[in-house]
């Protein structure tokens, strides 16, 4: 039996975001799904005198799915003209054991990132938030900003990175959308205008500054997946009511949560819920028009496998309507 691989173009080409939402809420609020610690390991690159690392995020529906990112981290990988990011998912049959399919793992991970950043969204910005602020020009942009209009309704889109022509190209890429979607050389041109400010870069050092920001606004932050990288300034922090996708990897692997909390800038209770509460309504989300929202996303494999299994439907659906046709 041939193992099916769902590559990039199909996953490009079969996502709807409203629906990929949803079944990301309904994933948070299904207590038999089993989510373990991913596990993280450094291991010898000797010809390039430099650690490679080794991740891995398992995640079981038991009795039904079942499913393994496996992606592989190697720094210097430019040089070679390949990314230094690279990685498979593995979806399995959680009954029997067999492998249902494999995924191409960039734009899987690509879609259910930018799909949990709209769920938080859904509670945390205002309902007619009408314009959104994108910083950063990698392969999430697009897709939140995607994301983000499937669960508001988003007219004004202002795109900023380091590359103007970056920036540029993700405009021309929706030339033909309902959306008006501009760049913008400052960030500080637009900050204080926006209803949501989504932010996904690999920067090191603060772009979202506090004393920008305007009532009511609510904060996406993507990036800054070390404990010493930050998107957002302290003031930010301290003027935010905050939210995670988890607690488990929320607390300990961003700088912009990890270093607030060891320069007591904020502690533990200023955290407010995390994406498995607000989804159970368990905890509030936004609670008043003016009150300013952040979320914190560092990824999480219950998202991987619920996007995974999304895909794997579609697939199979598509695959048998080709059959029925023949």
């Amino acid at each position: 039996m041939n193992i099916p691989y769902i590559d990039t173009n199909f996953i490009e080409n079969n996502t709807d975001f409203g629906k990929l939402v949803n079944d990301l809420k309904r994933a948070f609020v299904n207590p038999d799904l089993i989510v373990p610690m991913r596990h993280h390991h450094d291991f010898p690159n000797p010809e390039e005198n430099k650690d490679s690392t080794l991740l891995l995020m398992p995640a079981w529906n038991p009795g039904r799915e079942a499913g393994v990112k496996i992606v592989t981290v190697s720094p210097n990988n430019g040089k070679f003209d390949l990314p230094s990011i690279q990685g498979t998912y593995i979806y399995l049959d959680a009954h029997k054991g067999g492998i249902k399919a494999i995924l191409e793992a960039k734009a899987l991970t690509a879609k259910r990132t930018a799909a949990a950043s709209a769920l938080a969204s859904s509670f945390l910005s205002r309902k007619n938030a009408s314009s959104l602020l994108m910083i950063g020009t990698g392969a999430l942009s697009a897709n939140l900003i995607k994301a983000h209009a499937s669960v508001r309704p988003i007219k004004n889109v202002f795109v900023w990175g380091r590359n103007p022509e970056k920036s540029l190209a993700i405009c021309d890429a929706f030339s033909g959308d309902d959306l008006t979607v501009q760049s913008v050389r400052d960030i500080e041109e637009v900050i204080s205008e926006v209803d949501i400010i989504s932010c996904a870069t690999l920067s090191q050092d603060p772009l979202v500054f506090g004393k920008f920001l305007k009532q009511g606004q609510h904060i996406d932050l993507v990036g800054a997946y070390k404990k010493n990288m930050r998107e957002a300034d302290d003031e930010t922090i301290r003027k935010s009511s905050i939210f995670l996708d988890t607690y488990q990897g929320g607390l300990k692997e961003s700088g912009d949560i990890v270093i607030p909390l060891e320069k007591g800038i904020i502690d533990r209770s200023h955290i407010k819920a995390d994406l498995f509460e607000l989804c159970s309504e368990v905890k509030s989300g936004r609670t008043y028009d003016s009150e300013i929202t952040l979320f914190k996303s560092v990824g999480h494999a219950l998202e991987d496998l619920a996007a995974a299994t999304y895909y794997y439907e579609q697939f199979k659906s598509e695959q048998k309507q080709l059959t029925q046709i023949s």
